[in-house]
This record gives structure tokens, C-alpha cells and sequence, in this order.
């Protein structure tokens, strides 16, 4: 189409499929003064128009002519697709006609094919009887005259010609030769078996070897079933003698002469290598099969032996001894048999599994008869433990002319464990199974009273006939912790060392996990008893801190006279002390637990100190400063050369005595203003407490009108939204009174005890009796592992009644030694040990030692 008005997208826009004419009219005709161009544009269109109509004509004409050519080529094709399927058809009649020549050629040749594969059939099946017909006849000569070897060969010929003739069986001939050959069989497996007995009988062994041997091939050949008849002939004939003797006698069969049997079958053995070895081909173990006889026979006996033996009717119990050394001679007997025969020839499908595995052939093949009744013997292990504890417990911690050495452990302990050792020795010799479940759980008995009857006896206070009682000392303390630990580890090895000897049905019940957590506890206890000790060395001088007139001084000196007798006094037995603690794990549960001892112990002697001047406060800042330091240095006191201490004990002190600083900090400030003191007390202590307030005023000296108005103030300040989020009491100040005569319980820590019952603030005013602290630990384990599992200061709200029980020990009329028996108590004492220790394990294994494991400070 031309250009209309110049419009070069006029041609495009009528082509394009949405085209829409008006909007074309409207880009044509934009401006009024292009009206005029309208006729040139209508004419315009109706000779576009025309040329359109002109060209679809066109291809309508060029479209019909293509349609006219293609259906003539289809009709072509059609025409070719048919005189093709024609030749195939064709091609195909006449390969089949000539399939049909050549079948009629070769038909002749088949037939000729099929005749002599037939022909050769027969004469091989007619061959093959003929030798079977020769091979009977020879046979049935040869046995007569007993030549066996000959026999053995043509037996095996004639059962494998026979073997041809399964399918022809259907015929009268060979059915009939059949049952003839079956015959023979029969006849010459009685005949041999007849020829044994014979030469038995008469004892001509020895002239009639060669016969019997040979015979053997034709027992061979005759199959597994005539083989096994000869071989159980032959043992039964040989044990004919045993079972007389030794069931018909009731002396000879009782277990005293249980050694006879043994010697008996050792002679009968050496008969067969010498005589009898040589009638029988190596591969029938006949030897083998012959103590597998007398095994399954004597173990009978033994079963009826030892069952009525446990029936007696008088009562009385089976002779543990002469059962243990029966049993004994029986494994030695068993030994000797798998070790004669062990190195024979087995055959396996699997030699590399059959090398690997080497199962056992005789094990328990007679001893088994005696793992019913091996309850005796483990009772009588028991017997002989009860009686060993409490001749352990007689014994004093070390002699008195053995010299002390601070890794020298108790020796009962290594003689209670080598005892174990060579019990578990014997039993898993004797039963890897029930019975050794049953020692073990006999062994886990007494190490349990070990930890308690030896121990923790050793541990506490004792009564000595005078006055005080007697108390263990450091040398006894060292001792018992240095047993404790080796307990652990020896039991936690001896459960290992059974659980690899016991079979793996009863693996699972092998367990001497709480048995350790029991010496752990009494390791646990050790240390609070050795920090005990300093305790009562240093509460002297709390007495002297408590007289000091804290609100007359004047101004801040050096540190306090009784801060450094403190020092000097922990220095000194703490320096004693460690010096003797080999291990870096009980040195530093020591060191954290008399850090928080000793600083709760302060806090405890600030409230019993009123009144405090500011000035007097700041002097106690100081001295707790100058204590902390000597803590700092503590654990390393006995190092040489001097190690810096490590990080996590630093900070365990550094959390200690930052329990201090707060309410040393705030009596630091004046009452006036109050709204200073006021403030002082929500930054430092920190809690909405009314009651606690009033602690720090009253320990300030202020008088109770002289409160009122600080009390307001507190009330109306912690009220305000910015000390919304201060806790309700704060666990330093809750559980203190202030200037009573007494402070409430203060919890102290034995490494993650998680604070320990605390001994350590016991009548403050009074004077410690150094006798009281064996049984205060020993009570505290007996009320329950609660008090030694109380939460540090840091996170304690109030005290429990157990905590106040444990506060101050009884007084001397009610005090009690451990007693002997234990009784009631004695299942409470062991579980409350065991939580001790599973926590004291857990918190001292994170000081980077392990049990078991000597580390150099």
C-alpha cells in the first residue's frame, strides 16, 4: 500500500492482527487542514484493496493445481506398495518349497544319526553291565576269602556302575542284580563289623592289624552309616571297662576319686596310639570321637553325682574344697584334650574363618556338670570376704614404724584387690557366665563395705576410752583420699576385666559404676575434712577480728593483725597439706573449697561485727584484699619453681571474694545524705529486701528512729521503674544475722559439690572443739547428699533446715561415733556417698586431671 500523508507506518498497521481502523483515521486526519486529503486517501485505499483481491485469486489458482499433483502421487505409490507386497509373497512360496527339498534330502541322513547315537548307547549300557556282572561275581569271591583292599576297590566300582543303572531299574534283570549288590553290602558290612568284634574278643589285635585296617577301606566305601557303626562299636567297647568301674562302684565313681577317671582315659588313649591308631584311617578322628564318648559320659555321672550330693538328706552342704578341686582337675583335663587335639587337621569350608575363629572342642564338654553348683563356691568366696572386712578394719591406716609417704595408699586395699584378681581369675576359668555375675555382684558387696567399714571408719571420729575422742590427722586423711582414688580406678579396671572375660549374653550386668561413685564420695569427704582442719586452726582468729572496735577507728592502716594471722595459719597447714597431695585434681578441689569456706566464714564474722564506721569497713576491704591475694598464690605454694596459677582458679577466687565487696562497699558509705546510702545499697547489694536493708543499718549502728526515714526513702526508690528488674532478696545478706551470738548457715564448695555443708561458721562467739569435726562430716553424709549439694552463696535464697542441722555441730552428749555395724544407716551412708561422689567426679574432672592420673602441680 502507498504512503498515505506520508505515513510510513500505514502499510504495517493494516497488516498487523490487531488493527483497529479509527485510531488509523485518527493519526491520518490529526489536523483539521488534513481533511482536504481525504478523496486522495479513499482512493488510495480502494486500489490497495484491489490488489489484494487480484493476489488472492493468485493463490487460490496456484493452490488448487498443487492439490490435483499430489493426489496423483499417492495413487502412484499405493500402486508401487502392492507389486511389492506381490514379490514378497512370491519370494516367500519359494523359500518354503525349498525348506521342503531340502528336509526330504537330509531325512535319510537323520534317521542315520539318530541309530547310532542309540547303537552307542546300548553298548556302552551293555559294557557297563558286563563289568558290573564281573565286578559282582569277583566281589562275591573276594569276600569270602576276607581280601579287603581288593574289596574295597571293586565295592567302589560296582556302587558307581550301579549308579548307572538307577533309570533301568524298571527292568526285571537289573532290579534282580540290584538287590544282589544290596546284599553284598549288608553281608560285608556284618561281616567286618563281625571280624572286629572277633579280634577284640580274642585279643588278636596285633596279628590281625593289616586285616582290620584294610577292612576300614571297605567301611569307607560302604558310606557314612557303616563308618559311624564301627567307630561307636569300637568306643562303646572301650569304655565297657569305664562305665563298670567307676558307675558300679559307688567309691570308685565319687568325686575323691575323680582323678582315677582321668588317669584311666590317659591309658586308654596311649592303647590307641600304641595298638589301635593304625587299624582306622587318620581322617575318622577316631581318637577324637573316643574322648567326646568318655566326655559325654563322665559329664553324666558328674551330674548325677553332684545332684545327689546337693539332696543330701542330712543337710549338710557339698565340700566346697573338694568341689573346687575337682572342678580344677576337670579344666586341666579339658586343657589337655583340646591341646592333643587342637592341632589336628579339621577340615572347613572356610579355612580363613576356621583359622580365625579356632573354636574350642572340649571346653566344657565336662565341667559343664559343675557350673549348676558353682553357687557353693561363689558363697563360699563371700564367706571369706565377711570375714577379711573386719579384720581390714582392725588394722590401723599404716604401722606405726611404716614411714609415711603421701602416695602410699592403705594395703588392705591392694590385698582386697588381689584377692579379686585372682578370684575373677578362677571363676572365668571355672564359669565365664552366671557365675561370675554372681562375683561380681559379691565384689561390688564388699567394696561398698570397704568404703564404708574401712574408709569412712578411718575418716571419722572415733571413741579412744579418753577424752576427746580420737581424730584421724593429716597423714590418716591422706591416706584414706589416696585409697579412695585408687579404689575408683582399680574398680572402674576390675569392671573392664570382667566385662572382657564374661560371656557377651551377660556383659550388660557387669556394673561397678556406683561402687566408684562411693569412693568418690569418700574422697569428696576427705577434702572437706582436710579443709576442716584449717577451719578450726584458724577460728582464733575470727575471735580476734570480732573484738576489734570497728567503729572507733579512725583512719585505715596496713592490713589487721588478724588477717595476717589468718595468713599465716592457712599458709602453714595449707602448705602442710598440699605438700602431701600428689594429684593437681585434689589439690585444687581443696584449694576452691577452703577459698569459699574461708570467704564465707568473713562475710559471716562482717554481721557479728557491729557496729562498722566507714572507716572500719573500708580496714576490712583491705583485708579481704590482702586475703585474696594469699589465695592467689595458694595453690602453688609448693611448686618449684614458682608456676603462675591457672586461669579458672583465678577466677574461682576472683568469684569468692567478689561476694564480699558488696556489703563492704556499701557500709562504706555515710548515712547522710540518705539518699546517698540508699543508692549504694540498690547498686551494690542489689534487692528489694526490707528486711536485708535493715541488716546493713543495723550493722552500720544506727539507731532505730534514725532508720525510719533511710527505710522510707528505700522504699520509695526501689519502687521506681528503673529498679524494677533488682531481685527480691539477695542470697549473700538473707541468711545472716546480724550481731546475734550465732550466723545462720553459710554454704561453702568442695570443687562442684556445689558447696558443701558448711561447718564453718559453728558458734561463732564460743571456741571450736577440734573432736567435733570428724563426726560433723560424717552426719553431714548421712542426712543426704543435699547439703553437699547446695547451692553456692552466690545463688542460695535461704537456708534449709539441714543447712541450720549442719550449721553448728551436735553438742557432746549427742555426738556418736560411726558405728561399727552401720545398720540402718549403712544403705543411706552408701547412697548418699555415691551422689557425693558422682558430683565431686564430675566437678574435679573438669580441673584438667583424670583419675588415675598423677599430674605435677
Amino acid at each position: 500500500m502507498p504512503l498515505v500523508n506520508g505515513d510510513p507506518e500505514g502499510f504495517n498497521s493494516l497488516d498487523s492482527a490487531d488493527y483497529n481502523p479509527i485510531d488509523h483515521l485518527n493519526a491520518i486526519f490529526s489536523q483539521p487542514s488534513t481533511l482536504s486529503s481525504v478523496p486522495k486517501t479513499s482512493k488510495a485505499l480502494r486500489s490497495y484493496q484491489n490488489e489484494l483481491d487480484h493476489e488472492i485469486v493468485a493463490r487460490v489458482s496456484q493452490q488448487s493445481t498443487s492439490d490435483v499433483e499430489s493426489l496423483q502421487r499417492i495413487q502412484q505409490a499405493k500402486a508401487d506398495l502392492a507389486e511389492l507386497f506381490q514379490k514378497v509373497e512370491g519370494v516367500r512360496q519359494r523359500a518354503i518349497e525349498t525348506e521342503e527339498a531340502i528336509t526330504e534330502m537330509t531325512a535319510d541322513i537323520k534317521r542315520l544319526d539318530h541309530t547310532k547315537k542309540n547303537l552307542t548307547l546300548s553298548m556302552t549300557a551293555l559294557k557297563r553291565l558286563q563289568m558290573l556282572t564281573t565286578a559282582y561275581e569277583q566281589l562275591r569271591s573276594l569276600v569270602g576269602s576276607r581280601q579287603y583292599r581288593e574289596c574295597a576297590q571293586l565295592l567302589q566300582a560296582v556302587i558307581q556302575l550301579m549308579a548307572h543303572f538307577k533309570s533301568y531299574r524298571s527292568i526285571d534283570q537289573i532290579a534282580t542284580l540290584s538287590r544282589n549288590v544290596s546284599d553284598l553290602q549288608r553281608e560285608m558290612l556284618e561281616q567286618v563289623c563281625e571280624d572286629f568284634e572277633v579280634t577284640f574278643a580274642k585279643g588278636e589285635v596285633g596279628q590281625r592289624r593289616g586285616m582290620l585296617a584294610e577292612a576300614c577301606f571297605v567301611m569307607d566305601a560302604l558310606g557314612e552309616n557303616a563308618r559311624s557303626r564301627l567307630v561307636t562299636w569300637y568306643c562303646n567297647t572301650q569304655l565297657r571297662e569305664y562305665r563298670q568301674l567307676f558307675r558300679g562302684s559307688e567309691e570308685a565313681g565319687s568325686l575323691e576319686n575323680i582323678s582315677m577317671r582321668y588317669s584311666w582315659f590317659k591309658r586308654m588313649l596311649k592303647v590307641y596310639d600304641n595298638e589301635h591308631a593304625a587299624l582306622f584311617p587318620a581322617v575318622w578322628r577316631v581318637n577324637e570321637l573316643l574322648a567326646n564318648a568318655f566326655c559325654e559320659g563322665t559329664r553324666e555321672d558328674f551330674k548325677g553325682i553332684l545332684s545327689r550330693l546337693s539332696r543330701r538328706a542330712d543337710g549338710q552342704t557339698m565340700d566346697v574344697e573338694l568341689l573346687l578341686k575337682c572342678l580344677q582337675e576337670t579344666l586341666e583335663f579339658e586343657q589337655s584334650l583340646e591341646k592333643k587335639f587342637s592341632n589336628t587337621s579339621r577340615a572347613s569350608m572356610d579355612t580363613v574363618s576356621s583359622a580365625d575363629e579356632k573354636p574350642l572342642i572340649f571346653s566344657h564338654a565336662i565341667s559343664e556338670a559343675f557350673e549348676p553348683h558353682l553357687n557353693i563356691w561363689v558363697e563360699a568366696q563371700d564367706k571369706q570376704l565377711s570375714t577379711t572386712i573386719p579384720q581390714y578394719r582392725q588394722q590401723p591406716p599404716r604401722q606405726p614404724d611404716e614411714e609415711f609417704n603421701p602416695q602410699m595408699v592403705i594395703s588392705s586395699s591392694t590385698e582386697l584387690f588381689n584377692f579379686y584378681r585372682l578370684t575373677l581369675s578362677q571363676c572365668a576359668r571355672l564359669s565365664p557366665g552366671a557365675r561370675l555375675v554372681d562375683l561380681t555382684k559379691v565384689f561390688a558387696k564388699y567394696l561398698d563395705q570397704y568404703a564404708q567399714q574401712i574408709l569412712w571408719y578411718h575418716l571419722s571420729e572415733r571413741p579412744s576410752g579418753q577424752t576427746p575422742s580420737k581424730t584421724p590427722n593429716v597423714e590418716d586423711m591422706i591416706l584414706v583420699l589416696n585409697t579412695a582414688d585408687y579404689c575408683y580406678n582399680t574398680s572402674m579396671q576390675l569392671e573392664e576385666k570382667i566385662k572382657g572375660r564374661v560371656d557377651a549374653d551377660f556383659r550388660s550386668k557387669i556394673d561397678l559404676q556406683s561402687q566408684g561413685e562411693a569412693f568418690m564420695g569418700i574422697a569428696a569427704a576427705t577434702v572437706r575434712a582436710l579443709v576442716r582442719m584449717i577451719e578450726v586452726d584458724i577460728e582464733p582468729t575470727w575471735r580476734e577480728m570480732r573484738n576489734v572496735g570497728w567503729s572507733k577507728l579512725e583512719n585505715v592502716g596496713d592490713q589487721s593483725s588478724y588477717a595476717s594471722e589468718v595468713i599465716r595459719r592457712i599458709n602453714g597447714r595449707a602448705g602442710e597439706i598440699l605438700g602431701m597431695l600428689h594429684k593437681q585434681q585434689y589439690a585444687r578441689a581443696f584449694c576452691d573449697n577452703l577459698v569459699d569456706l574461708t570467704c564465707n566464714t568473713y562475710i559471716a564474722n562482717i554481721f557479728q561485727c557491729k557496729p562498722v564506721s566507714e572507716v572500719g569497713a573500708e580496714q576490712m576491704l583491705l583485708d579481704a584484699y590482702t586475703l585474696k591475694q594469699c589465695f592467689e598464690t595458694l595453690l602453688t605454694i609448693k611448686t618449684s619453681p614458682k608456676a603462675p596459677p591457672p586461669q579458672g582458679y583465678l577466677k574461682r577466687v576472683s568469684q569468692s571474694t567478689s561476694r564480699i565487696d558488696p556489703i563492704l562497699k556499701t557500709l562504706q558509705v555515710r548515712p547522710s545524705p540518705p539518699e546517698a546510702l540508699v543508692q549504694a545499697y540498690l547498686i551494690h547489694i542489689a534487692d528489694k529486701s526490707d528486711t536485708n536493708f535493715r541488716k546493713i543499718l543495723d550493722l552500720k549502728g544506727l539507731k532505730k528512729q534514725d532508720q525510719s526515714q533511710l527505710m522510707e526513702l528505700f522504699q520509695a526508690h526501689r519502687s521506681s521503674p528503673r529498679n524494677e528488674q533488682l531481685q527480691q532478696s539477695s542470697p549473700i545478706l538473707t541468711p545472716l544475722n546480724v550481731g546475734t551470738g550465732s550466723a545462720s548457715h553459710i554454704p561453702t564448695g568442695i570443687g562442684s559439690l556445689s558447696s558443701a555443708a558448711s561447718l564453718s561458721t559453728s558458734n561463732l562467739p564460743g571456741r571450736f572443739d577440734p573432736s567435733t569435726f570428724g563426726s560433723a562430716i560424717m552426719t553431714a553424709a548421712r542426712d543426704g547428699v543435699d547439703r553437699f549439694g547446695t547451692p553456692a552463696l552466690s545463688s542460695s535464697n535461704s537456708a534449709t533446715p539441714a543447712e541450720s542441722r549442719i550449721a553448728s555441730p551436735p553438742p557432746p552428749q549427742n555426738r556418736r561415733a560411726l558405728s561399727p555395724d552401720f545398720n540402718a544407716s549403712t544403705g543411706n551412708l552408701n547412697e548418699n556417698l555415691r551422689n557425693i561422689g558422682r558430683f565431686f567426679k564430675r566437678d574435679v574432672g573438669g580441673f584438667g586431671g583424670r583419675f588415675g592420673k598423677s599430674e605435677e602441680a
